[in-house]
């Protein structure tokens, strides 16, 4: 789905922003250029990206360890 139409960011795009290191909607910005002209779309970039975010963490989080007695 399209997030940023003025420069045709997708919700797919920021995950795999997320995925190559963006952590903060600044970098999103510089990287993409999502949000930077009309500002429409800000939100729903921001709210885009904070749950790819949580998602890549969830994703690559170690299991925990568990001791065997």
């Amino acid at each position: 789905m399209y997030i940023c139409l003025c420069n045709a960011v997708t919700d797919h795009d920021i995950r795999r922003e997320v995925a190559d290191g963006v952590g903060s909607f600044a970098e999103l910005q510089a990287r993409t250029g999502c949000s930077d002209c009309c500002g429409c779309c800000e939100s729903e970039a921001r709210a885009c990206l904070a749950q790819a975010i949580e998602q890549h963490v969830s994703a690559t989080a170690l299991p925990a360890f568990v001791a065997v007695a």
